[in-house]
């Protein structure tokens, strides 16, 4: 093993990754952090070959940083699979559908961050929703005097909600994939904290919306849409069917991947009921659905899923997870969580500081994605020490990491959000109050203890066990 890594030469590795990624995001506008991550990789292996690591030592962090993270990947695969088979299958039109009926010009404003949750719980997109019901809604909210800052921050409240929930959800998987818990574990912890969050925002809406309950709006719009799924899909409450069953799955402890596979199952039965033909679908579970709707609105939201549809992402978790294994290894991230965490004198301050890294990497990486993966390896063993179970930290990284990067203009999401519902995101931010009162419940729970699950002591010495074997493979890789 090498020498400590200079805390100077840690911040340089931090800052050369922060500039790639601010690059790569934001000047050549590619939106790709991909080889950013890679090139950053490789400037943290030569900072850490300099000081004495061996590149043996740190291929073997390689490899175990992704090792870590197969399993969300064979879970993304998954997903993939089951997303194509539900919308082929008229699943997700059907939740669509029945969300669609929801909306009412007296309660507009609470109605339509309902309709965006079922919408986003759906589809586990946020894009997705905000860039097809959420531009609808932008519609409605004007055609009934409503501030499009306040419309949009329903929007965005009620698409995030799906995103941090849906086991559909790239970063719903990629968060206990980085902590080590399990997925159904994970959504399941976060209920906790996004319950009251949602009702806390339900009601603010509410009362927002109170103002506007006697206007006439013009619902063509969303009659077109309702037509529009009606004319490409068998629409029926029989199709909630498999959306439920993953629902008594997550209710009943069952292993991600079976469960998943099953829910897949039933969307490739229904894809025979809607008529699809058996020789399609193989494409369709590879490559995804494309909808025949000349409806620009449903085109966009229904032509997606399929395995491939989750390769990207696959592919730039493996890059941060080089990026990680690097600095994990070489006790990189270690000296800098070791910094950070003099401050944390118990559970609350340790949550605290890792909300703040949540933000801060939303700030200048912008990058959801990497606003849970970075805090995540960062702060995972602090987690342990403290015997905290995996799904706290989990939990944590949603709360901050996923529902924050909207409210970044700069960031991917922040940049997204107000092109699509063309709001600038400074303007319907104050408006978005799922996003901004979610960090603050899950600090609340950090420093009164609610909730947060400790491991018992067979499990805390399963951990140590595990970083045991871990460095004796490390010094093995050395010699």
């Amino acid at each position: 093993m090498g020498r400590k890594v200079p805390m100077w030469q840690v911040l340089i590795v931090i800052i050369v990754m922060l500039l790639l990624l601010f690059y790569e995001i934001m000047i050549s506008n590619s939106g790709e952090a991909h080889i950013a991550l890679i090139v950053a990789a490789i400037f943290a292996a030569i900072v850490a070959v300099a000081n004495g690591w061996k590149w043996s030592f740190l291929e073997k962090g390689i490899v175990s940083a992704i090792n870590r993270s197969m399993q969300a990947m064979l879970i993304l695969m998954v997903v993939g699979l089951m997303i194509g088979s539900w919308i082929a299958g008229g699943v997700v039109p059907a939740m669509i559908y029945y969300g669609l009926m929801i909306l009412s010009p007296g309660v507009f404003l609470m109605a339509g961050c309902l309709l965006c949750s079922i919408v986003s719980l759906a589809t586990g997109s946020s894009w997705t929703t905000a860039g097809t019901i959420g531009v609808a809604l932008i519609g409605v909210g004007m055609g009934l005097g409503i501030n499009p800052a306040m419309t949009a921050g329903a929007i965005v409240s009620g698409a995030y909600f799906g995103d941090k929930m849906s086991p559909l959800s790239d970063t719903t998987n990629l968060a206990p994939a980085v902590a080590g818990s399990n997925l159904f574990e994970h959504i399941r912890h976060m209920i906790w904290t996004v319950t009251p969050s949602l009702i806390i925002a339900l009601i603010i809406f509410t009362i927002l919306g109170l103002g506007h309950a006697d206007q006439v709006v013009d619902m063509s719009g969303v009659a077109i849409l309702m037509d529009g799924l009606k004319d490409e899909f068998w629409i029926s409450p029989l199709l909630l069917i498999p959306p439920l069953c993953v629902i008594l799955m997550v209710a009943f402890k069952m292993p991600a991947l079976p469960g998943l596979i099953g829910g897949t199952i039933l969307g490739v039965i229904f894809m025979g009921i809607q008529g699809v033909s058996p020789v399609d679908w193989g494409s369709i579970l590879n490559y995804g659905y494309e909808s025949t709707s000349e409806i620009t609105e449903i085109y966009e939201l229904l032509t997606r899923g399929g395995m491939q549809g989750m390769m990207w992402t696959i592919s730039l978790i493996m890059c941060a997870m080089t990026f990680g294994g690097i600095m994990d290894a070489s006790e990189q991230l270690k000296s800098l969580a070791d910094v950070l965490l003099k401050a944390a004198k118990g559970v609350g301050s340790t949550v605290l500081i890792t909300i703040f890294s949540c933000i801060f990497v939303n700030i200048v990486a912008c990058d959801q994605y990497l606003a849970i993966i970075l805090p995540g390896r960062m702060y995972k063993e602090a987690f342990e020490d403290r015997r905290l179970k995996p799904k706290n930290l989990s939990r944590v990284l949603e709360d901050a990491g996923t529902m924050t990067s909207s409210l970044v203009p700069w960031n991917t999401c922040g940049a997204t959000m107000s092109t699509f519902l063309g709001v600038p995101t400074f303007s319907y931010l104050p408006y978005a109050f799922l996003n901004l009162v979610n960090p603050i419940v899950s600090a609340f729970y950090g420093f009164t203890g609610i909730s947060m699950e400790k491991m018992t002591e067979e499990e805390y010495k399963a951990i140590l066990t595990q970083r045991e074997l871990d460095k004796e493979l490390a010094l093995k890789a050395l010699q």
